[in-house]
């Protein structure tokens, strides 16, 4: 298997993600930028000495010497342009939340499968150190029989927003709920280990003159009876994130995601035998948010290694299928 730091790098999307990607790359590794505004990926092939510049993207996956896929488009692209990719046999990192149904993604699984090309999807927050200390005291089962989980994650826009992209429901496939809420969802499911069976809540819009939702509300059950409440929001007038996990033995509770969101933070409570105030132990990550890198590490590990990456489109089309639920139920 060759060593994928020396696979060259196609970026399709040059916005603040596909810039956020391009910085985790080897030196020489990003050899093509495609972006349909022409001036970003100008701009981004500028860093990389040797990259070359395209509106099509078809273009750029197709560059000699491209091993590597990352694609962060507007949300109707994603599943098009990774579907080519995988055509062609290149690994693919896709941003979340991978497609706007899920049903989109199957003919990228299809055509992963006939060319054995890893398909990642960037659902980032797993790698937040925060959360991953949290998977680690669930591993270990410090939290006894986990319970329910509670999460509220939003932001508050800005001037302008109800007429950017997201607020096209075209491009989009929804509001919050399949942008920030995807990532709820997804956290959801990893941590209380089980699929949701049930399936409530609605999403509307409250305050953004848009044609999509700005606030979503989940109650979501699996089948052994666990519950996720979850709530986004972009009419949240100060960024939050806070994710809190119980257990018949203990809780966690994770708030900020560094930046805006306040300094990332970990609580674990541990219930004393004679119950009372819990023992308390408490981490916290003021370094600045390395999510990015370290699921980029894992991405090139998957292809090292010709391992089925994890989050893959699987658990992107189980994350898009609730939030469809949602839709529906919303409608």
């Amino acid at each position: 298997m060759p060593d994928p730091n020396h696979l060259g790098v196609a970026i399709v999307g040059c916005g603040m993600i596909g810039a956020k990607r391009a910085k985790l790359l080897a030196p020489g590794q990003l050899i093509a930028c495609a972006d349909t505004v022409v001036e970003r990926a100008i701009a981004l092939a500028a860093t990389a000495p040797g990259a070359t510049t395209h509106t099509d993207w078809r273009a750029a996956i197709a560059r000699p010497g491209v091993g590597i896929a990352l694609v962060s488009t507007t949300h109707d692209q994603l599943p098009v342009v990774a579907l080519a990719a995988a055509e062609r046999g290149l690994h693919v990192l896709i941003e979340k939340p991978g497609a706007r149904r899920a049903a989109e993604l199957d003919p990228v699984i299809a055509a992963a499968a006939r060319t054995g090309a890893r398909v990642r999807v960037g659902f980032n927050h797993r790698y937040h150190p925060a959360l991953l200390k949290a998977q680690e005291l669930v591993a270990a089962g410090a939290l006894g029989e986990l319970m329910f989980c509670r999460a509220r994650y939003g932001h508050g826009g800005r001037l302008g927003y109800e007429k950017e992209w997201r607020a096209d429901p075209a491009l989009s496939g929804g509001g919050e709920l399949i942008d920030q809420g995807v990532h709820l969802i997804d956290l959801a499911r990893l941590l209380l280990g089980e699929e949701f069976t049930s399936v409530q809540g609605h999403a509307q819009t409250c305050y953004w003159d848009m044609p999509v939702d700005d606030n979503a509300f989940l109650l979501l059950r699996t089948a052994r009876g666990q519950t996720a409440s979850l709530h986004a929001s972009c009419s949240e007038w100060k960024n939050l994130f806070s994710f809190e996990l119980y257990g018949r033995t203990g809780k966690l509770d994770i708030t900020g995601l560094g930046g805006s969101y306040g300094v990332e933070r970990l609580t674990w409570y541990r219930m004393l035998p004679e119950m009372g105030p819990p023992d308390t132990q408490a981490w916290e990550y003021p370094r600045g948010d390395r999510s990015w890198a370290l699921e980029f590490a894992d991405f090139l590990d998957d292809i090292r290694l010709g391992r089925e990456p994890r989050p893959g489109l699987r658990d992107a089309q189980a994350a898009l299928t609730i939030v469809a639920r949602i839709y529906e139920l919303s409608r």
